[in-house]
């Protein structure tokens, strides 16, 4: 039970502006999937302040059916991470246990999804347990396997990207102060996401995979590699109607898996807010041309043929 009574499903995100536009799309598929009785505390860390504006901008993307709290941390945390090329947006997940201490389990989502599932079904029917989190394990691809055999975690690497987070469970072992002794350390390649596999091995709960469909789930050249994972049921379910995770590129700025599904609900978004800009417009001018079905074949057909190239297929 939630500290509280909290009836409304606590959504954590962090973001700065320039991912303000991807913010929004993000929780606009959250809220077009969520039943009509759902309520959400969609909650923003922010590693840089976002304006008034934009503030108000994002609360008013869902009528009734959502609060927000804006948490301005800009600065806060430099002396607790090591200086490199970690955006700090991402690493504010490590804090996300003592920064919501009236909250025992929230949902931590990064800004390049789109969610095609109803969250609060999820919230409600996940039982945590005694386990730290909730995730999708990947699929590791061939390169990826060394970097898995240095952190011991060849048999379950999560995407943290999406992650059920019990908060409880992580306060009372103190398990944020052994992330901040592991990030001291430096030296890992993907800095958050190494962190919360290593110091949460063990305490794991894993999802299904259409949750938190990475780029490569989508891609036919590494199918082998998923269905080394999953089976060829949850392989359909993912191409069916997984949630997107854009991790690599990103469709607001290049052509990548799933790229019409993005502008799609882009262009639903109320017009103040695309007029912030943040994507190139020569994509915008490829989706639509893109959404026209001659289009679409068009470049259907191009994209199958480069791919048989690549793998020397054709």
């Amino acid at each position: 039970m939630e500290a509280q009574g909290m009836k409304k499903i606590p959504v954590v995100l962090a973001l700065t502006p320039n991912y303000f536009v991807a913010a929004a799309t993000c929780l606009l598929s959250i809220f077009r999937h969520a039943a009509v009785q759902s309520s959400f505390h969609i909650i923003c860390l922010m590693a840089e302040q976002l304006s008034a504006e934009q503030q108000a901008d994002l609360q008013r993307l869902s009528k009734t059916n959502a609060e927000y709290t804006f948490l301005n941390l800009e600065g806060q945390f430099s002396d607790v991470f090591p200086a490199g090329n970690y955006p700090m947006a991402t690493m504010l997940r490590l804090l996300i246990p003592d920064l919501l201490p009236q909250y025992d389990k929230i949902f931590y989502l990064d800004c390049d999804l789109i969610v095609r599932h109803d969250l609060e079904k999820l919230y409600l029917e996940t039982d945590l347990g005694d386990n730290y989190l909730a995730g999708v394990k990947e699929a590791p691809l061939s390169f990826q396997w060394a970097h898995l055999r240095e952190i011991a975690a060849e048999a379950a690497y999560i995407n943290a990207g999406f992650l059920l987070m019990n908060l409880k469970a992580l306060r009372q072992d103190n398990i944020v102060l052994k992330f901040f002794e592991l990030a001291q350390k430096g030296g890992l390649e993907f800095f958050d996401q190494d962190i919360l596999n290593i110091v949460c091995k063990g305490r794991i709960l894993f999802l299904p995979p259409y949750h938190n469909s990475i780029r490569t789930f989508f891609l036919p050249q590494y199918k082998a590699e998923f269905l080394n994972c999953y089976t060829e049921k949850e392989y359909q379910a993912v191409l069916r109607n997984g949630t997107l995770h854009y991790t690599g590129a990103k469709p607001w700025n290049t052509f990548t898996v799933h790229f019409k599904t993005w502008w799609q609900y882009y262009e639903t978004l109320p017009a103040k807010i695309r007029g912030y800009g943040q994507v190139n417009p020569k994509m915008q001018l490829l989706y639509r041309f893109y959404a026209n079905p001659v289009g679409e074949t068009m470049i259907n057909v191009a994209q199958s043929i480069f791919r048989k190239l690549k793998s020397g297929s054709l």
